[in-house]
């Protein structure tokens, strides 16, 4: 092989990886703020949960990028063990769309599929429409991307070398091992098997061989999900092991049967001198057998992971695990385009933001308690959580402004600028709390008591904040109905305040009222007043990215 033919090959790869980057961008865009409701109505049966990881898979392409987003969602909490094992069975099905388009060289549809696609993301101003195009445009680049590498290696045909290398791999150790190896290097088992099929069809290997180096690809497939637990939680880990036991189970099983039985001899003699879809059909048999054996086991699997990667002291899952470090990982992160992303990136952004408004509302309570009771003891704890708060803020605020500028789904934009908006409020909500635990400080200092008539009221101001902030939780944020309540609530707010001025204005004129008392009383009224806006402001929010936060 020349030169011209390994940069013709090499390119030809890099444009088959990146048309199924393409696809899957392309997805994401469409729907990856809806992938998580889709995947919660339809994994709770094994049947449509195998479905759906097909239909995914055969969409974009890539087994691969289907079992990462499975990884994600695990992780993310949004996902069960025993649903992924579904969707991961049902990806390693899809995947062989791939190959058997390839077998029905479908390469004279390239162009136009290519074309199409970038006319709907050039000239189409609708969003849907765009991404249908990407997704488009992105298998047509697949096909042109085989077709060079086919013409790259049609001189292997004639080398004696070359053959003799492809022979070795009827050894199915060999074979296999290659096979992998190769396929974890490009991080593909589309791509490679293509490659397999492409070298097939130019008479450089047949099926006896690269059935072996065909089930090794199953297995080098796991290394991208293997990589995206990196730093994942346990049962992530998890769930890439079930991809790679899957595979490792119906490579035994096959390279057995192929051992034993003249499996290969019959699908040649089915298609004589169609070395790819020899290939396909293959792949196939493979996928769709090993599925329909292991489906009964299914749970069988999720439970042999949870005993080969037990939980231990140092892995098991702290209850106040920061759902922002999942943020920061890289696989969440959106700059890599992964499948599922936006719907991660939505709910640990909500998980975060509802723990946050959680504290923010506890530092409430504490604070009119700490006042009311003159306990200065609480007021190291509501420190300590206003400083957790603030922290919060900023990393979201943060994370959110990378985001932002990636995210390439309209809803999901919307939302996670709605969350920056939030997360400001919540933490403005948090400084008021301290303000008012800072009076109790001021309190005992100053030896200042309020009177029996402004402790009543201070009850009440605690009692209608904690049911505004705890309003904010409820399961139907975000509808309209909510809002108008939520709006009733921050009205009362501000008519208490007003009436509780007045009151305060009397018990002055009466002289029942000391003065340093009186300012501060001033100032926790202001402080009550801003806690109602802030509310109302995060329940606007909430209403425009039409989601709750619980």
């Amino acid at each position: 092989m020349g030169v011209t033919e390994l940069l013709g090959l090499l390119g030809g790869l890099a444009l088959f990886l990146h048309g199924m980057q393409m696809m899957s961008s392309g997805l994401e865009a469409a729907a990856g703020s809806k992938m998580k409701e889709i995947l919660e109505r339809l994994t709770a049966n094994r049947f449509l949960g195998v479905l759906v990881g097909a239909i995914i898979t055969a969409v974009i392409q890539s087994s691969s990028a289907t079992t990462v987003m499975v990884v994600g969602f695990v992780n993310a909490g949004m996902m069960t063990l025993n649903q992924a094992v579904w969707i991961i069975m049902g990806a390693n099905v899809g995947t062989t769309m791939t190959s058997l388009l390839i077998a029905l060289d479908m390469g004279a549809l390239a162009p136009i599929l290519a074309f199409v696609g970038v006319v709907l993301m050039v000239f189409v101003k609708k969003p849907q429409a765009q991404h249908i195009g990407q997704i488009l445009a992105g298998l047509g680049v697949l096909f042109i991307a085989m077709d060079m590498m086919s013409a790259a290696m049609y001189p292997l045909r004639g080398s004696e070398t070359f053959i003799r290398l492809m022979s070795t791999f009827s050894n199915p150790l060999l074979g296999i091992t290659a096979g992998a190896l190769f396929t974890a290097l490009i991080q593909s088992s589309s791509a490679s098997v293509g490659v397999l099929q492409t070298l097939a069809g130019n008479g450089v290997i047949g099926l006896g061989s690269a059935a072996y180096v065909l089930f090794g690809q199953n297995i080098g497939t796991c290394i991208t999900a293997v990589l995206s637990a990196a730093g994942a939680n346990r049962n992530a880990k998890r769930a890439t092991l079930i991809h790679l036991m899957f595979n490792v189970i119906g490579t035994v099983i096959f390279t057995v049967v192929c051992f034993l039985t003249p499996l290969t001899s019959w699908i040649e003699g089915m298609m004589p001198g169609a070395a790819p879809a020899q290939i396909a059909a293959m792949h196939i048999i493979f996928n769709v057998t090993t599925t329909l054996l292991l489906l009964p086991t299914g749970n069988l699997l999720a439970k042999l992971a949870v005993k080969l990667l037990p939980d231990t002291g140092a892995a098991q899952e702290q209850q106040d695990e920061q759902y922002l470090a999942y943020l920061t990982a890289p696989q969440a992160s959106g700059k890599d385009g992964n499948l599922g992303g936006s719907a991660i990136i939505i709910d640990q952004l909500r998980n975060e933001l509802c723990r946050m408004l959680s504290m923010a509302r506890d530092n409430v309570a504490d604070s009119f308690r700490a006042v009311l009771s003159r306990d200065v003891d609480r007021l190291a704890t509501v420190g300590a959580r206003e400083e957790y708060i603030d922290f919060l803020n900023k990393e979201i605020s943060r994370y959110v402004s990378h985001v932002v500028s990636l995210e390439t789904n309209e809803q999901s934009s919307a939302a996670v600028s709605s969350f920056f908006i939030i997360s400001g409020n919540v933490e403005r909500i948090g400084d008021h709390a301290d303000n008012l635990a800072g009076y109790t400080r001021k309190l005992v200092d100053k030896n200042i008591y309020f009177s029996e008539t402004a402790q009543d009221e201070i009850g009440q101001m605690r009692d209608i904040s904690l049911e505004a902030i705890s309003t904010l939780l409820y399961s139907e944020a975000g509808h309209p109905e909510w809002l108008a309540n939520v709006a009733k609530l921050e009205q009362r707010i501000d008519d208490m305040t007003d009436s509780f001025r007045r009151h305060q204005l009397e018990r002055m004129r009466q002289g029942s009222c000391d003065d340093e008392a009186c300012i501060l009383y001033s100032e926790l009224l202001t402080d009550f007043e801003r806690i109602g806006d802030h509310v109302l402001n995060i329940a606007q929010e909430l209403t425009k990215a039409q989601t709750p936060l619980a």
